[in-house]
């Protein structure tokens, strides 16, 4: 007996090292910058270095909000650099929202973004890069009804489909997906999703499964609601709540090579149908069925607004996460699980 309790306390230290005392570094993507506030980043990686997006300005709603970008080469992130704004032909100018950045299989870099007054009368944009983000062309406005990613990342799915998580905001919350074969030429729109007991939701986020898709969605039901897909995005199952708290704030997920799904969140909650309530601590936790989760580890814990992650997992399997640290700065996290 006295070796089983041994055993057994043995396997209690090693679980909580497994998924609390992983290996975290922190930095920020940059220390200063000639804008005062900034939200909403975006991270990805191509050919080995690191590409920040985000958007900043005097303030969110400011016409004077551009997207900007940062690269990480040989382990320093460079200056920020405004690669677009909402300057229109006719002398008028609109606040720049929510860049997204993917990368194609031949390492063409796209930056989706919105433009517009506000999120119920936004349209979205895109411009590309093909030398890893140094220097950006071909600005273009999406087709009337697309968004693009409305604030996670795409997946390329094995069918050759970038498949865009997106939603509205004009007519109530609303969730659904836009589909592009061939990186933003075509485009096939799907939803609004159904949706229980009235949900609103925004700002999906997809998880990989081997016979599925699943979506992860902020809600007006204070916490986390998902949907389901078994071809390919075409059709989803009826939005619903999870077991996952949440102060109506951004999320996002990501799959690995593994199988494992990683799940960056504000784990509190506050009365339904309010709006962002506090949005720490922000944490990371990670499941194998994209149900049921465990905490890894606590990103942020002290009072303040760490919020609007992003996580992908790179191409050694470390995660890279990025998140607004207090609207001053963009956050850089790695966590090798």
């Amino acid at each position: 007996m006295k070796q089983t309790g041994i055993f057994l306390s043995l396997c209690l230290v090693l679980f909580f090292i497994s998924t609390d005392a992983q290996e975290i570094n922190h930095e920020f993507v940059y220390q200063e910058a000639p804008f005062p506030e900034c939200h909403a980043s975006t991270i990805v990686e191509v050919q080995g270095t690191l590409i920040a997006a985000w958007f900043g300005g005097t303030h969110e709603k400011h016409d004077d909000v551009g997207i900007w970008i940062s690269r990480k080469i040989d382990g320093t992130w460079s200056d920020p650099v405004e690669v677009v704004n909402g300057v229109q032909e006719d002398g008028g100018r609109y606040p720049c929202w929510n860049p997204v950045l993917a990368v194609s299989p031949q390492n063409e870099v796209y930056l989706f973004y919105k433009v517009g007054p506000n999120p119920r009368e936004w349209w979205g944009e895109l411009i590309t890069s093909d030398d890893r983000g140094a220097t950006w062309k071909n600005q273009e406005r999406l087709p009337d009804g697309i968004l693009g990613p409305v604030k996670n990342k795409a997946e390329l799915l094995d069918n050759g489909t970038l498949l865009c998580p997106s939603s509205t905001e004009h007519d109530g919350w609303t969730v659904h997906v836009e589909l592009t074969p061939d990186w933003g030429k075509t485009w096939e729109r799907v939803g609004p999703l159904p949706a229980e007991d009235n949900i609103q939701a925004i700002q999906p986020t997809v998880l990989i499964h081997e016979d599925r898709l699943q979506m992860l969605c902020r809600s007006k039901k204070s916490g986390i609601v998902e949907t389901w897909s078994t071809d390919n995005g075409k059709s989803w199952t009826p939005l619903k709540k999870t077991t996952l708290p949440n102060p109506n704030s951004g999320i996002d997920g990501v799959t690995t090579k593994s199988g494992m799904h990683y799940l960056v969140y504000n784990p509190t909650s506050t009365p339904e149908g309010e709006w962002g309530g506090e949005r720490y601590p922000l944490v990371l936790a990670s499941s194998r069925d994209g149900v049921n989760w465990v905490h890894v580890s606590t990103l942020e814990s002290e009072p303040g607004e760490y919020s609007y992650p992003a996580i992908i997992e790179g191409a050694d399997g470390v995660l890279h996460i990025t998140y607004t640290w207090k609207r001053d700065k963009i956050k850089h996290v790695t966590v090798n699980p």
